[in-house]
């Protein structure tokens, strides 16, 4: 059959790779660069997911779905390149989830691209992929699980690593961590050993990173398991904060109305947004709803990267429903100077609506403003009380 990525590669033209190249002010090697790491990425985490035939199946139905030239129009424009473009964030959302701007980012390091277009290359590459699937694989899930096992080793030079608290998703679970421990007792598959025990250390880690603040409620804003990874000292995660996050829930999938689904905790801010959404309650001036996994450098209104999961998902949300504006406020605690509380409630709720402008949220839908010690929701004389009043909340202004 050939490499599936040489397909994809050579499937994207020179006119599309200097296209994009000019309109991001980025050069064209370094874009070439870009949309092989970024399909290699996307194959590579279809790879991982080789044991899995729900969601094999559910991506061969998505390829058959759509023909090799509606998704191969990426590159295009008019309604053919829409549709293409909207298959491709579709089918992105799903194999990465709330990490896949983590991965843009990850693929626009590993090629000397800036953040933005990394987000551009791997949404470029993503119906070129299906397409190159659509018209190479045969058998359903069990010949893309055949296909895509067989790629790996080609891919693994080529898959971004070391990312901050997240590694590609899934790249092992228990089925597949037993099926491969089976392999190599046998004498055979090094390779897929290898590579998914450090995957499936690196989950066992997940609890601990991208979950976490030091700004939000410690029992209703807390975090659970995701499919990132880092250490507790890089996110530097209290035992207090790790305590409450076992009272949000177990992850769930939640669908949104533009049929993106996250995953996401039950008693988490994000269902609760939905819920008020989806609703028949009129906005008003005193429903908040608090973040629950922003971290915040001690002092500083500079977000940690752990952050990143919550921020995705609302921007997620608000993108599934384009009418909807928010306001987002920041607060602080009444230890030191009410000025300078004041300024940094401000910077933070600001620097909050700048990181969801990022992911491609409208500003014109934002608002934030800081209050400072104004509005407290605990005591102020107890630790736990000034840690509920060190947040970031929203609010629904219209919907």
């Amino acid at each position: 059959m050939g490499s599936l990525l040489d397909s994809i590669t050579n499937s994207i033209s020179p006119d599309t790779v200097r296209s994009i190249a000019a309109t991001a002010g980025e050069q064209p090697d370094a874009v070439k660069k870009g949309v092989e790491t970024a399909a290699a990425t996307i194959l590579g985490s279809l790879a991982s997911k080789a044991n899995d035939t729900g969601f094999l199946n559910q991506t061969t139905t998505l390829v058959s779905s759509y023909g090799t030239q509606t998704l191969g129009a990426a590159a295009g424009v008019g309604g053919a390149a829409t549709a293409a473009t909207e298959v491709g964030t579709n089918f992105l959302n799903t194999l990465f989830g709330v990490n896949k701007a983590a991965v843009e980012s990850k693929i626009a390091q590993a090629s000397g691209l800036s953040s933005a277009t990394g987000a551009t290359i791997l949404a470029t590459a993503a119906p070129f992929v299906l397409s190159t699937l659509n018209s190479k694989i045969r058998g359903g899930a069990t010949g893309l699980a055949s296909a895509l096992t067989s790629e790996l080793p080609s891919l693994r030079s080529l898959i971004p690593s070391g990312l901050p608290g997240i590694q590609l998703p899934n790249l092992a679970g228990p089925a597949a961590a037993a099926r491969d421990a089976a392999a190599e007792k046998a004498g055979g598959g090094w390779l897929w050993p290898v590579l998914l025990l450090g995957a499936l250390l690196i989950g066992g880690l997940v609890w601990y990173f991208n979950r976490g603040t030091d700004v939000t409620k410690p029992v209703e804003n807390a975090a659970v398991a995701t499919q990132t990874a880092a250490t507790d000292a890089a996110a530097n995660i209290s035992d207090a904060t790790k305590a409450a996050w076992a009272k949000l829930g177990e992850l769930f999938k939640r669908k949104l109305a533009d049929g993106t689904e996250l995953n996401i905790p039950r008693m988490g801010v994000e269902n609760k947004l939905v819920d008020f959404i989806e609703s028949s309650r009129p906005v008003d001036n005193t429903t908040w709803f608090d973040f629950d996994r922003l971290l915040f450098a001690s002092g500083s209104a500079n977000l940690e990267s752990a952050s990143h999961e919550q921020l995705a998902n609302v921007a997620a949300i608000l993108k599934a429903y384009p009418k909807v504006k928010i306001k987002l406020g920041g607060y602080t605690d009444n230890t030191g100077d009410a000025g300078a509380n004041l300024k940094l409630s401000d910077d933070r709720a600001k620097n909050v609506m700048a990181e969801l402008v990022k992911l491609g949220v409208d500003p014109s839908r934002l608002e934030a403003q800081g209050y400072g010690e104004e509005h407290p929701v605990g005591d102020n004389k107890t630790e736990e009380g000034r840690q509920l009043n060190r947040r970031i909340s929203l609010r629904v202004t219209a919907k």
